[in-house]
């Protein structure tokens, strides 16, 4: 074979293989081109536009919600939000109330950060994504969490006449994105969608969800979006789980939620940390 025909061979195959790329950019584009960004939070700065303080009692967590920062429990800084569990040394008074009896948190030494975009960003379905990580992963007690709740839930801090519906019924609906339970051991998340049993504080946490493997120190986005009338949990733009038929139950708004809660009584032996570098809404064109 001369000089000639192997040159023209190899630009052959190289249009060839280029037409298959531009063709396969073609389908990503369009698949891209589906999505339109309404809201985009990159954290240059903390934006009390879109996030406030929730300094509540939940799940008989160990630790205190504290605003504003306290004790470094939330920084942003370098582009990134910073939401931690810190010790402080001694146990030190709380003001955060249980929102099942509204009974007050006891004395603890450990206070955390915990933001919500309650009655700043709230949506109807599309799709929610978050780019995170979290540092030293799957030690005793550690409960970060990235999830939706419906607007109308009854929880404080509340300012509209509507928010009056108890969790999970519709209008108070949890869809958890990204939650790491330190009992599984370091490197998993589980996604879910909370099952409402039809009564206050009464539903089925187990029956839609998913134990995903991730590694917990790399950033990683982790989204779910409405699909026809199925929920779709992506980690990376991929799909990992589908809870089918659940995504109409969640008709409300949402609103998001970024904390890092503490969940026993055991010693921290090192910095807890949950860093975000990013929060999104998009909604289908």
């Amino acid at each position: 074979m001369n000089r000639i025909t192997t040159n023209f061979i190899i630009i052959v195959c190289l249009m060839v293989f280029a037409c298959k790329v531009d063709k396969k950019n073609e389908v990503q584009d369009v698949i891209n081109s589906e999505w339109q960004v309404d809201f985009f939070d990159d954290f240059d700065t903390f934006n009390p536009e879109n996030w406030q303080d929730q300094m509540i009692w939940v799940n008989n967590e160990d630790q205190c919600y504290v605003p504003d920062g306290q004790f470094n429990t939330r920084e942003v800084s370098n582009g990134t939000l910073k939401l931690r569990v810190v010790d402080i040394g001694e146990p030190g008074p709380c003001d955060n109330l249980d929102v099942k009896s509204g009974a007050q948190h006891p004395e603890t030494q450990y206070v955390a950060g915990r933001i919500i975009s309650k009655n700043r960003k709230e949506f109807v379905k599309g799709k929610w994504t978050a780019r995170l990580k979290v540092e030293n992963s799957g030690q005793s007690g550690m409960f970060p969490a990235w999830w939706l709740l419906g607007a109308m839930n009854n929880e404080p801090p509340i300012e509209d006449d509507d928010e009056t519906v108890c969790w999970p019924l519709t209008g108070s609906g949890e869809i958890d994105v990204f939650e790491h339970h330190s009992d599984g051991g370091p490197n998993h998340y589980a996604a879910r969608a909370i099952v409402s049993l039809g009564e206050c504080q009464s539903g089925d946490w187990q029956g839609k969800m998913l134990v995903q493997e991730a590694n917990m120190d790399e950033y990683h986005d982790y989204g779910v979006m409405w699909e026809g009338k199925d929920l779709v949990f992506l980690l990376d733009e991929v799909e990992v789980y589908r809870a089918e038929d659940q995504g109409d139950n969640f008709p409300e708004p949402l609103f998001a939620i970024l904390n890092f809660a503490k969940i026993n009584d055991s010693p921290m032996t090192s910095n807890w940390e949950m860093e975000v570098d990013w929060v999104k809404h998009e909604y289908k064109k």
